[in-house]
């Protein structure tokens, strides 16, 4: 579903799981409670210490709010794993105050950066989450009922696409000989003696993973037709080979109907908020920023509104994902078909 509907070091970066911390805390503990509580020791929120600087479980469950599709029985794995990318970066940032580096003035402006940014996409997304609120049951039934090629009717397609080179006479002349071809067959034999150069691309996929523009359009077809877009140089076409359905029910797709429909209107207030804080705001332009160009966007400068609102693809529930649903595939779509 094309639901866009917004690492490198693994142990710096792993949705938000409401036990983590507790889960992490207990995982840590470095000894277990004794049947004598006069002899059990303290628990401590420190995970590891680095001469003599502490790292906390804190720490450790800061990292793991943000590891996308964490389970329970992960976590302490993973908080393992994150304290162990902790004192790697604990001991690389002792070396670096050692040498003074904190006190380096592009050090100094790249550490405020990142502060102003966080600062900024804080409070954006905590005034969007107040000000959106949950999409109303009958919208989401609205979505569901508008978008069958994605829902009710869903199928999974072996597509092939081929980039057919020509000038517009003779692909224009092609496409009339392909639309007419009654199968596959026909449509390759077509292809094979039109004489002209041309690339395929076979994949298969379900329909949440074309783009959103070409959902309705290809969920209208039957194999053996095909998608054609004429361009400079010469026609693409996606034709469906093979297809089944595979639908999902209304309760299957209502979790990311949900997201899909919250993201959009998040990205919605987000731009319409930036406009009304620059207006609000007084701003000078100064030395050669006083001239503007000429057409120059008053809402130009407003990257923090993507920041927020450009959130990955919702996370299929698991009826969904049983059936076969890639969330992560909604944004995804035919190379190069617009």
């Amino acid at each position: 579903m094309h639901f866009d509907l917004y690492n490198k070091q693994r142990s710096l970066s792993m949705p938000r799981l409401a036990l983590v911390p507790v889960v992490v805390a207990a995982a840590l503990l470095t000894a277990a409670c004794s049947k004598d509580d006069k002899e059990a020791p303290k628990a401590s929120q420190a995970a590891a210490s680095v001469n003599g600087q502490e790292l906390t479980v804190h720490q450790i469950n800061l990292v793991l709010e943000r590891q996308p599709g964490l389970k329970p029985e992960q976590v302490d794995a993973a908080s393992r794993q994150v304290l162990e990318g902790l004192i790697d970066q604990e001991i690389a940032v002792q070396k670096a105050e050692e040498e003074k580096l904190d006190r380096d003035p592009k050090i100094v402006q790249l550490l405020d950066a990142q502060r102003r940014s966080i600062l900024a996409r804080a409070y954006l997304e905590k005034a969007s989450t107040a000000a959106i609120g949950t999409p109303a049951a009958d919208d989401v039934k609205k979505y569901y009922d508008a978008k069958p090629a994605l829902f009710s009717n869903r199928r999974i397609y072996m597509l092939q696409e081929f980039t057919i080179q020509g000038s517009p006479e003779e692909t224009k002349a092609l496409q009339a000989k392909l639309e007419a071809a009654p199968d596959v067959p026909a449509f390759a034999q077509a292809l094979k003696d039109s004489g002209l150069k041309f690339g395929v691309n076979q994949v298969t996929q379900p329909a949440e993973s074309l783009p959103l523009n070409v959902v309705d359009r290809i969920g209208a077809l039957k194999d053996g037709q095909a998608l054609y877009e004429q361009g400079n140089g010469g026609m693409k076409a996606v034709l469906v080979v093979a297809s089944r359905p595979q639908p999902l029910t209304f309760e299957q797709s209502k979790p990311l109907i949900e997201r899909f429909l919250t993201e959009t209107k998040r990205q919605e207030w987000l731009q319409k908020r930036v406009k009304e804080m620059r207006a609000e705001a007084k701003v000078d332009y100064i030395g050669k920023f006083a001239e503007k160009p000429a057409g120059a966007a008053s809402g130009a400068s407003a990257p923090a509104a993507p920041a927020v609102a450009a959130t990955p693809a919702p996370t299929a529930a698991p009826a969904s994902a049983a059936s076969g649903l890639d969330a992560d595939a909604l944004s995804k779509g035919l190379s190069g078909l617009k």
